[in-house]
Formats: C-alpha cells, structure tokens, sequence
C-alpha cells in the first residue's frame, strides 16, 4: 500500500468526533493535497499538464460545463436583467436600507452529517461535477471528499475530449483512435478515493467532431457511407467501455449512452416522429441521424449493451447500467417524447427467446431548474411539481431515474435564503418520492457553488447563475446546503 492510500485509508478510519474532528479534517486536507499533486503531476507526464483535452477539439465550449442547453421554456426574453431589489433610490436619509435585507425567516440549524450518507439512507447516491480544473482546486477536492460518492466529468469523457484526429489518420485498421488521458486522471482519483463515476458521454451530437464522420478522418473529405460510420460508432463505443471497466473495474458505473438527442421545437426534427429525434441542432445537421439513420440512437444502445453483457460474460460482478441523458426532460411535451424515445429502444432488438432486450434502463433527467439567464421564472413552486410528475412517468417504463446536472438557478443575492427554502422542498418531494419505492438512485448536482463573477456573457451565467450552490464560492456550506441536509435526514428519523 503506498504512502496515499495510506493516509485515505486513516483518513476514512479515525474516529471522528470531538477533539478528534480537527485531526479529521487536516488528514483529509492532507489527502487532498496529495490528490491534487497526483492528478498534475500524472498530467504533466502526459504532456497534458497545462491544457485539458477537452480544449483541442472545440476552443468556443471549454467555459461551459455543459453547452448545449438552449433557452428553455421559462424563458422570456423581454426581461434582460434581474431586478435588483435592494435598490430604492428615492431614500437617501437611510443609507443602512441599501444594505442586503437579512432573511426574516429563522436562522438554518446547521445539523451535522454529510449529503453522501444522509442520501444513502433515502436510497441514492450523491454526485457533483469535475473537471482537469477543479481537480487542481484543494477546497473543491476537499468539498468532493466530505460529501459525495459520484462524479460526472464535465468535458473529459466526451467523444471531442477524446479522439484524436491525427492518429486516427494513421490507424492501419481504419477505426478511430481514442486518447484516454484526461479521462483517466479523473477516474483514477476517483477509484483512489472510493468514489463512483457516472460515464457521460458515449453518443453526442453537439460539439461533435466533424472529421469523425469523413473519409480519411479529414477536415473536408467526403462523409463516408453507412457502413463506415455504424462499423466507427460500434468500435468506438466497444474501446470506451470496454477500456474504463478494464483499467478501473467496478468505478464507472453507468454511462450516458446517448445525450440530448430529443428536439425542443418542430424545426429540429421529422414532424412525423414521436421520438421527435433531432435532424437539426440550431443550423447544424445531426450526422449521425443523417449518415446512420433514424434508429442512430437505438443502434447506439444495442451496441453498449453488447459490450457491457460481452464483459459480464468474463465477470458476472461487472455492473454498468445505461441511460438516456436530456435537458428540459420534466416539461411535458419533451417528457412525453423522452418516453417514445425509451420504448423504442427498449422494443429495438430481441433475444435468442424472441424477447424484447431492455437496452435502456435509465433516465438522466438533467434538471437546470429555473429562468436562463434571468431571475424571472427561478424558484417557482411548479417546477416541483412538474419534476415529481416526470420522474413518476420515468419510474413507469421500468427504468431508474437519476437526477443529472442539477442547477437551482437564482441570479439574486438577495434572494438566498427564498433559494434555500426552494432547495430544502426540491429534496423533501425527491425523499417523499423514495419512501414509496426506489424511484430515484443518483442525483447529480452541478451547479454547486457559487460564482459571483460570472459576467452575462459567460454560458454558465445562464447555465447554472451566480448564487445556485449548496456552497459559497470558497466550497464553504450554505443554508441550502443545510436544507438539502435536513430534508433526507429527516426522513430516515
């Protein structure tokens, strides 16, 4: 065992309480230290140390942790800014009132407990985001260690983070070549820690490497033919899987097979389809719909699904659940049309019974929660409501739900303890939900702290918004960290 596994191991080992919390927390910091050296000095081996790979391909999406959310129904675009509410100008004898309000609600009890633990107890597991950026981040290691059991990648795991054009260029076999190193930093510190990964993404087509679907692997060769490109997919998703299960058994528990391929309006896709499948994204063609067909995303499916009961044939232990992963998933039009997307999949292939295979079990229901881009339309009850109602409509089809890229999106420092409030409810229906029966197995919350910075040019200004986090922008606990708290302890008293 060497000197970092060792200090993890006293690390998870002391007895912590009293006195013995602070020696706690130094070991913990210590550990995290360590991580954080590990993880750089293994990238600048690499000769990847300064720039993370999800740069390379696509320059314009690295400031993003996920870029393709387009304006959601809440939005309204008349209404450019969020209304300040502490400006009154027309009272200048009390300077005090320009001062932010203090919450008039009863101060937060700030119990103790972590989320990972308290969330186990209501039947799933709890992740937050990463990135090549925050690893290198000691508080952020540090927040990650106290109070969760799943990442996400951000960007790391995607198909552009991941392929190299070059190389592919040379390969004697014609197949794609597939640069792991990024990823692999993450996932290792993740396996170092006890920590799961959930695998996002197999099958994306935003932000997708053209040359991928070209002759030659060139940036202006001609699209190859079906045949080509469904023997590429098929490789591809095969070495991604099989490569992650193979280095770290047992880490990446599920993947995101396929991201996003539902279309918001009748202009991204066939009329015609329930699925409603995208053909367009904004003003770009969806290659893989327009090059493998219409049943891309069943296809993609049957293809892991071989490849995860491929590896269960050498180990039965092995345990990867696939899922399908979308924005806007609780409003009804595109729940409804998620739902055609899953029973096509799930009614794609037979077995050697002539059974239908279930290829999807899973739903990531992304939940960026609340007005994009403005105050207008965030912490409004109904949105609740509407969660509650998809996820039961999910759970129906026979499939786990998780809760994927969480962001309760607030743009007003004034209003942190309504933010609170807000977020203390979401988790009490999530809880009240598990009670009846395991509904949900992972939530996922990536706007998690805040950034006061953020400028409104910056997409996660309109992603996640500047006061969306259970943590401040040192990863110090908030009240809403406290209320998400409180809510799944509660319900295990």
């Amino acid at each position: 065992m060497d000197v970092l596994s060792v200090e993890i191991w006293v690390t998870e080992s002391f007895y912590v309480e009293g006195k013995e919390r602070k020696m706690h927390k130094l070991l913990k910091r210590m550990t995290a230290g360590m991580c954080c050296l590990t993880l750089v000095f293994g990238m600048m081996a690499c000769g990847n140390g300064d720039v993370p790979v999800s740069e390379e391909p696509t320059p314009e999406v690295t400031v993003t942790v996920a870029p393709t959310q387009e304006p959601e129904p809440t939005e309204s675009p008349e209404v450019t800014e969020a209304p300040v509410v502490t400006e009154k100008p027309e009272v200048t004898e009390a300077p005090e009132v320009t001062e932010t309000p203090e919450p008039t609600s009863e101060p937060v009890a700030k119990i103790e407990g972590t989320l990972k633990d308290a969330a186990a107890d209501c039947g799933f597991s709890f992740g937050t985001v990463v990135s090549a950026y925050s690893d290198r981040n000691l508080d952020y290691v540090m927040m990650v260690m106290d109070d969760f059991n799943s990442v996400t990648a951000a960007n790391e795991m995607k198909a552009y983070s991941m392929l190299n054009q070059s190389v592919s260029q040379t390969n004697p076999d014609g197949m794609p070549a597939i640069d792991f190193s990024q990823a692999d930093a993450i996932v290792s510190k993740a396996e170092l820690l006890g920590i799961g990964v959930r695998g996002h993404v197999l099958v994306w087509d935003a932000y997708m490497c053209d040359w991928f679907f070209r002759e030659g692997y060139t940036n202006n060769g001609a699209y190859v033919d079906q045949a080509t490109m469904k023997k590429r997919l098929q490789y591809y998703i095969e070495q991604v899987i099989t490569h992650f299960e193979t280095e770290f058994p047992g880490v990446v528990y599920c993947w995101d097979v396929v991201n996003e391929a539902v279309g918001d309006s009748e202009k991204d896709y066939d009329a015609s389809d329930a699925r409603h499948i995208r053909t367009l994204r904004g003003t770009t063609e969806n290659q893989f719909y327009n090059i493998i067909g219409e049943d891309y995303v069943e296809l993609s499916f049957l293809y892991a699904k071989d490849v995860v009961e491929k590896l269960q044939k050498k180990n039965p232990e092995v345990s990867i659940t696939l899922f399908y992963n979308d924005y806007n998933a609780y409003f009804p039009e595109k729940r409804d049309a998620i739902c055609e997307v899953v029973k096509s999949i799930n009614s794609y292939a037979k077995d050697a019974n002539g059974k239908y295979r279930k290829l999807c079990e899973g739903v990531g229901l992304q939940s960026y929660i609340g007005g994009y881009g403005e105050q207008e339309g965030c912490l409004e009850e109904s949105h609740i409501d509407m969660i509650r109602e998809a996820i039961e409509k999910y759970h129906s089809l026979g499939v786990e739900v998780h809760v994927t890229e969480m962001a309760v999106r607030n743009y007003d420092e004034t209003l942190m303890a309504e933010h609170a409030e807000f977020c203390g409810k979401l988790f009490d229906m999530y809880v009240a939900l598990n009670e009846k029966e395991t509904m949900i197995t992972n939530i996922s919350v990536w706007g998690i702290t805040d950034d006061p910075t953020l400028g409104e040019w910056n997409d996660n200004y309109r992603q996640n918004s500047p006061y969306c986090g259970l943590f401040d922008k040192d990863c110090k606990e908030k009240d809403a960290y406290y209320k998400v708290l409180a809510a799944m302890t509660k319900a295990n008293e």
